[in-house]
């Protein structure tokens, strides 16, 4: 009866198997100061990135190095995969969904070749960001640890 006074909630998940990490922490100025928005980094251990929610797919990139989803609650969230990964012209990427296409917690979304990266890239350190700030009132990362992909990481109190 008095759900109209509770403040929506959302929790992103982890997109794979890997440590979490404060978004400070990634060696990318854009990231680490918060240029795109906020959220956390994590170090993948695996080879397939999967949603962090459930929504759609309103951008893949083409090179596959970064897929963006707008979640039921209308977050955009932005998984972008390693450092300077969009230098690697998609060369250890396969996509595996399509702009529009609706995707559930857990969805497979890019299968990335992690030695590749490991050797191309600067960092595999891959931020999960939210882009549009403006409908977070607050953020809490409720785990820096190694986690499984779907573990709920980051709190999220919508606006």
């Amino acid at each position: 009866m008095f759900n109209i006074f509770k403040k929506k909630e959302e929790y992103i998940t982890a997109p794979i198997k890997g440590q979490v990490n404060e978004l400070q922490e990634v060696p990318d100025e854009a990231f680490a100061q918060k240029m795109l928005g906020d959220g956390f980094a994590i170090t993948p251990e695996e080879n397939v990135i999967k949603a962090p929610c459930a929504g759609e797919i309103v951008q893949i990139f083409s090179t596959g190095h970064a897929v963006g989803i707008k979640s039921k609650n209308g977050l955009e969230v932005l998984v972008h995969i390693g450092i300077d990964t969009v230098k690697l012209d998609g060369k250890g990427f396969t996509k595996l969904v399509e702009n529009g296409d609706k995707v559930e917690v857990g969805t497979p979304l890019i299968e990335i070749d992690l030695d590749f990266i490991k050797e191309n890239a600067p960092s595999i350190s891959t931020p999960v960001i939210i882009t549009n700030m403006e409908k977070v009132d607050s953020l809490e990362l409720v785990k820096k640890s190694v986690v499984e992909a779907g573990e709920n990481v980051l709190k999220v109190q919508l606006a």
